[in-house]
């Protein structure tokens, strides 16, 4: 009886989507899925331009909307060197915004930066921080309270904040 009542009482791990640069940043969703793995449950899309088999960018939307973001309450984007130039993380930011979830960035030690020190974040995500719909973290200032706060905010904020008004990106670059 003991196990089944401290079974109830458990928290409920949240379940966020993770979006994120394969080629580059790899070892940091390694990282990032072992450190959250007790308090989140962790869905990423597994590498989407060899996972959904199609050339059409609509029906691959809705793949992405459907068998990853549906379910979920927020996606964290780690924001690696070439993150901002990804066509699928731009599509996944977009499904987000489309399904009104929460939207979290976290910086990566590898991040480029502009000339005036800015960091260089995707396009669609830089909106969504100016609206105040998305808010990011430095990977060296993460805790598990921290993204708590973070994801907790997130799928609170009003949907009006959402700015998510162009085109997906086409391709890579």
């Amino acid at each position: 009886m003991n196990g089944l009542l401290s079974s109830m009482m458990q928290p409920v791990r949240r379940k966020i989507f993770v979006s994120y640069h394969h080629g580059n940043d790899q070892a940091y969703y390694d990282g990032f899925s072992r450190f959250f793995h007790d308090q989140y449950e962790a869905v990423f899309d597994n590498s989407l331009d060899r996972g959904i088999d199609s050339g059409n960018a609509q029906y691959v939307m809705q793949r992405i909307r459907d068998k990853h973001i549906t379910g979920t309450s927020c996606t964290v984007v780690l924001i690696g060197a070439q993150t901002h130039q990804r066509k699928y993380v731009d599509w996944e930011i977009k499904a987000t915004l489309d399904k009104q979830h929460g939207l979290v960035g976290i910086v990566l030690p590898n991040h480029q930066k502009t000339n005036d020190g800015k960091i260089v974040v995707p396009e669609r995500f830089h909106r969504n921080v100016c609206s105040r719909y998305a808010s990011f973290e430095h990977w060296d200032n993460l805790t598990a309270q921290r993204l708590t706060q973070m994801v907790n905010a997130a799928t609170n904020l009003s949907k009006a904040l959402i700015d998510n008004p162009f085109d997906i990106k086409q391709r890579n670059g």
